[in-house]
């Protein structure tokens, strides 16, 4: 029963952490993320801006358009799709933001399953 206020104030002082995001800061600029698959980095350079996100991986450039729901949520879909799979629209969530970078979530429109990244922002 001592321990009752002592959890209490813990519980209370949590409730009112909030997370930073400035997620208009990042609707436009030149963006980097890496991405590992098996024991391999990959490095891909993002370029945004408004209605635009050209993403340059390797020797590929993609270009999508985008559709924002809110200042935090936006819609990608490409332009020039070169599969099926490519058609599907991707959905991303900027979960955090701290000074240049960013963490999201993304994942196929009308699919559940989520993946997590983060992003640094390299120029305006």
């Amino acid at each position: 029963m001592r321990l009752l206020p002592y959890f209490s104030l813990l519980f209370l002082l949590l409730s009112c952490y909030e997370v930073e995001r400035n997620c208009s800061n990042f609707r436009t600029g030149t963006f980097q993320f890496e991405a590992v698959s098996g024991t391999e980095v990959f490095t891909t350079r993002i370029v945004r801006n408004d209605s635009i996100e050209i993403e340059y991986y390797k020797e590929s450039i993609d270009t999508a358009e985008i559709r924002w729901i809110n200042d935090c949520e936006y819609v990608l879909r490409k332009l020039n799709p070169k599969s099926m799979a490519e058609e599907k629209a991707i959905h991303i969530k900027i979960l955090t933001t701290k000074d240049n970078s960013y963490t999201f979530e993304f994942n196929e429109v009308g699919k559940s399953g989520r993946s997590k990244a983060s992003a640094t922002k390299i120029s305006n």
